[in-house]
């Protein structure tokens, strides 16, 4: 069984974006742990700052100011090319939109972190194959995007970030665009993910999905908190 450990770090992390005159705090100072085995849910209203935070913990921002440690290692002032080889090896996103590439089919989709690696097609094919397995979607892997439902196609999603076998699984609105009965079952194969090691973390702000979390965190004005504060707003 995989140990529980602290796998991403944010340490008094703070992000302003500049435009012109203007300053705009988009994430006050911010420490935060992110365990595996862990579903962690980053809760806030529309322009809260919880995307911010994600982007963040997921190294596709810099911060102003603070860390960020992943997985032991500093990457605070990585270059562009060093994040990008730690979003490939490290973490995988699971997005709101699914992100499939529309003339790729759900295998070949599925495939792709392998083949940006440099592993060869023969073995990627296997394993993008297993991966749809456990998502009960090898029967699906020769359709094109356009012939999945929302649900289908997030599940795909899920087969790629799994296929990847990354410790880390960062999600941006994953059941949006998804009823109610494909969104309980995204959340059922996340948790699934989570209890089995990785450590996923949902931004959301769909309240109904608080059954499904380890842990909620609450983002409101770019204050990052462990407490909801007023209800109404998260609806």
């Amino acid at each position: 069984m995989t140990e529980d450990r602290i796998v991403a770090s944010l340490i008094n992390v703070k992000k302003i974006y500049n435009t012109g005159d203007t300053s705009i705090v988009a994430l006050d100072s911010t420490s935060l742990d992110i365990r595996n085995r862990q579903l962690t849910l980053i809760m806030g209203p529309s322009g809260s700052g919880k995307t911010t935070l994600l982007s963040l913990i997921g190294c596709v921002i810099y911060p102003t100011e603070g860390k960020i440690i992943i997985q032991g290692d500093d990457i605070t002032n990585y270059s562009e090319k060093k994040l990008a080889n730690i979003r490939l090896n490290n973490i995988s996103f699971i997005f709101q939109h699914f992100n499939l590439i529309n003339p790729l089919n759900t295998l070949e989709n599925v495939m792709q972190p392998l083949l940006l690696r440099g592993e060869d097609a023969a073995s990627a094919k296997l394993k993008s194959i297993s991966a749809l397995q456990k998502v009960s979607m090898e029967d699906r892997q020769k359709n094109l995007p356009k012939k999945l439902s929302g649900g289908q196609k997030q599940r795909v999603a899920i087969a790629r970030a799994l296929v990847a076998n990354t410790e880390i699984i960062l999600c941006d609105e994953p059941t949006a665009s998804l009823d109610a009965k494909s969104a309980n079952v995204v959340m059922k194969e996340l948790k699934s993910l989570a209890q089995n090691g990785k450590a996923i973390v949902v931004v959301t702000h769909d309240l109904r999905l608080r059954p499904f979390a380890d842990r909620i965190v609450y983002v409101e004005e770019g204050i990052v908190s462990d407490h909801l504060k007023n209800e109404d707003d998260y609806k």
